[in-house]
């Protein structure tokens, strides 16, 4: 086996043809001697939805910082493709909701936009009438909508998104994964999305990838199961925006985020959604 790299390095990616938008290659990154990040090798393509999920304290936010360059990991490579044009939503936004915002100001806050371009951005997220609202009267959902919004005045080819639907509910959260998919279909940018549910994942997604230090295991979503009382519940319409996930490890992990024998010996553990 090769040794890992000892420092990181930052290169970019070829830009012709069909390249990956980022490559990541022996990803690790350590803090106070433990590491967050180990071994990650992961590349994300045009107009690809990567779903990433995993446990609190898994490293999701971390990676999201590492291909932002937000992080610089202690080993291995990161590759961008040149002049890659990205959208950031993070988990949180610390803006003083007691400090009175339009919503308008906030989408102004770092660079300067035009109200067409606002009017145009908040539309997409089905927010335009917003404009002119405080941010602190807004609910979970309609503020998370603003801050996609906002990412999308840049124009991405990646749309990064931290716990998106975050603080929203059920409804509101299929909702919020259907605009996802159609921004993705309207801009054909790809989308890197962190979920904090370990099972329900959005429907679209291309790849689902479970994170815990290291890639746990990764693959597609399922359909979810039609039964009657789910769908009385919650609408057909939940079944095209959301999915399960389902687990394969071949691994388990101890309160501490070691890799640990299971209990059987084989070291392997399925999870059902």
């Amino acid at each position: 086996m090769l040794d890992k790299p000892k420092s990181a390095e930052r290169k970019l990616a070829p830009a012709a043809g069909r390249a990956p938008l980022f490559e990541l290659s022996g990803v690790e990154v350590r803090r106070g001697g433990r590491a967050i990040l180990s071994g990650i090798d992961l590349r994300l393509d045009p107009g690809e939805i990567l779903t990433v999920i995993g446990p609190n304290g898994g490293g999701k936010t971390t990676l999201l910082k590492v291909v932002l360059g937000l992080v610089k990991p202690d080993a291995g490579r990161v590759a961008l493709r040149p002049g890659l044009r990205i959208g950031y939503v993070p988990q949180s936004l610390e803006v003083d909701r007691a400090m009175p915002m339009a919503v308008r100001r906030l989408m102004r806050l770092t660079r300067r936009h035009t109200d067409d371009e606002i009017a145009a951005a908040l539309e997409e997220t089905g927010v335009a009438h917003l404009a002119e609202a405080d941010i602190a009267g807004l609910s979970g959902g309609e503020f998370r909508r603003v801050l996609i919004a906002r990412a999308l005045l840049a124009r991405p080819e990646l749309l990064v998104l931290d716990e998106p639907v975050q603080g929203v509910d059920f409804t509101g959260e299929v909702a919020l994964y259907e605009r996802i998919a159609d921004i993705r279909k309207e801009h054909g940018c790809a989308v890197l999305l962190v979920s904090h549910d370990l099972h329900v994942v959005m429907a679209a997604s291309d790849r689902v990838l479970c994170l815990n230090g290291h890639i746990c295991c990764a693959g597609v979503p399922g359909e979810v199961a039609e039964a009657p009382e789910y769908l009385r519940l919650f609408g057909p319409r939940t079944a095209g925006a959301v999915a399960i996930y389902r687990h394969h490890h071949d691994h388990a992990h101890d309160l501490h985020g070691e890799v640990v024998e299971t209990r059987d010996g084989s070291r392997g553990q399925d999870h059902e959604g």
